[in-house]
């Protein structure tokens, strides 16, 4: 008898781990970085009691990507990050804010593991599903991205040439919980999105419209503080290959009420017009490129009161880092956004701004490439009608990638501001400082 239940028992295994391997192919794929940054001052302040101390440190991240092919046309997706964080320094607590947007989790679960990513795909006859937690605000070029992992329910569909998209996206929900105990319904933050993208042999382009509900203000119980959100936006690209020069494009518009009280409220309504334009071009010969970009942010005009002409919504995104020091995503990320006075702060993306960069580039020999840029921003509108200049500055940027072996990278840059007077703030008298930064990054990709 324990014969034939040991027989029994090896083939349910055989048969159970048989079934494992037949139901499931896990595909994976992922990047590991290491770098290690220097910032010569983390204010531009001179000759006062703040002036920022200078900072150095090394910062890692793993990021995973682990695909579970069910079946042909099924699957499910993961992403993870683990271990970002600064070598030695001190950890996040639980209840700390989160740096950006850009992780579905805390920073205290980013420094040690955290999943941003789990959604299910299925390739229908009738288009792809796409249902679970993906980034969000990722359309068209890089600017204005900002990968934001967020619940979506999205469908496209494929025609030739064409491709059709629709998505639902909760940003924030408010619904009573067992973990939100509120007595106020319908406080939820969504989005409605439907896009259409057309490609061709040396190109595409693209349009996308949005719309945005964001009620968590509502039932605020402060008078005169209880208001909607209600806005939408348009987004035009295009990316063209015209012989050796690529060009891409892209127009946000964004228009609606930015704050719409509720009844009974003695306050105004407050619209809200944002505007950003990115043209950007490149022409590759090889072993030299050149080219330039301009950007555009529309600021807040501060006589404007009853309207909100900028840095609402409409910004140049996390994940477009045209410069080292300006609107850098991962310099700010990792050393926090350098301050000057008053409000003047130079943070993550760029936003109330004009901006001009020319770059040329030399690869001496296949693994090497190194690139060389000039840009200069200045402030669209300024903050009050009392502050000092408009010119962030000037910056000079040089950096060098070294592709050790397919999968292994190597990158060594330097960053310098000429600070602009826009940092004054409201005193022409304040005195400010240059500031420079050291960068460095070994990144594996698999």
């Amino acid at each position: 008898m324990k014969r034939f239940w040991l027989v029994m028992l090896s083939l349910g295994l055989v048969l159970a781990f048989s079934a494992q391997a037949l139901a499931v192919d896990v595909k994976f794929s992922g990047e590991f970085m290491v770098g290690g940054m220097y910032l010569d001052k983390t204010t531009v302040k001179k000759d006062t009691s703040s002036d920022g101390p200078s900072t150095a440190f090394y910062f890692q991240r793993l990021r995973v990507n682990t695909d579970f092919v069910v079946s042909p046309g099924l699957k499910l997706v993961t992403r993870l990050d683990a271990m970002e964080r600064v070598w030695g320094g001190a950890r996040s607590t639980a209840t700390a804010a989160v740096p950006s947007d850009q992780s579905a989790q805390s920073a205290y679960e980013t420094e040690n593991i955290a999943f941003d990513h789990v959604y299910l795909q299925y390739d229908s006859p009738i288009g792809t599903f796409k249902v679970g937690y993906m980034d969000d605000l990722v359309w068209g070029t890089v600017f204005c991205d900002s990968a934001t992992p967020r619940g979506v329910i999205g469908w496209n569909k494929i025609v030739g040439p064409w491709n059709f998209i629709v998505k639902v996206i909760k940003a924030n929900d408010n619904s009573k919980t067992a973990i939100t105990p509120g007595a106020n319904a319908d406080l939820d933050n969504d989005k409605y999105a439907a896009a259409v993208k057309y490609t061709w042999n040396t190109g595409e382009a693209g349009l996308l419209g949005a719309m945005y509900r964001d009620a968590r203000k509502r039932n605020t119980g402060t008078p005169n503080d209880d208001y909607n959100a209600k806005y939408y936006a348009l987004l035009p690209y295009a990316k063209a290959q015209v012989g050796p020069v690529k060009v891409q494009a892209e127009v946000v518009y964004a228009w609606g009420k930015w704050m719409e009280y509720e009844s009974g409220s003695t306050q105004t309504d407050i619209s809200m017009q944002n505007l950003g334009i990115f043209i950007d071009a490149v022409a590759d010969f090889n072993m030299f490129y050149a080219g330039g970009t301009l950007a555009y942010m529309s600021g807040d005009d501060p006589g404007t009161l009853d309207k909100y002409e900028g840095t609402a919504v409409v910004t140049g995104g996390y994940d477009w880092n045209p410069c080292l020091i300006m609107f850098n995503q991962e310099r700010s990320y990792w050393a926090g956004a350098i301050a000057g006075y008053d409000t003047a702060s130079n943070s993550s993306y760029m936003s109330n701004a004009w901006f001009a960069q020319g770059k040329v580039g030399v690869r001496p020999f296949a693994n090497l490439d190194i690139m060389a840029s000039l840009s200069f921003a200045t402030a669209d509108k300024k903050p009050t009608p009392t502050w000092v200049g408009n010119a962030y500055g000037y910056e000079l940027d040089v950096t060098g990638t070294y592709k050790i072996t397919n999968n292994l990278s190597y990158m060594l840059g330097v960053g310098y501001l000429f600070t602009g007077e826009f940092y004054k703030g409201t005193n022409a008298a304040n005195s400010l400082r240059d500031d420079y930064m050291l960068i460095n990054k070994l990144t594996l990709t698999f």
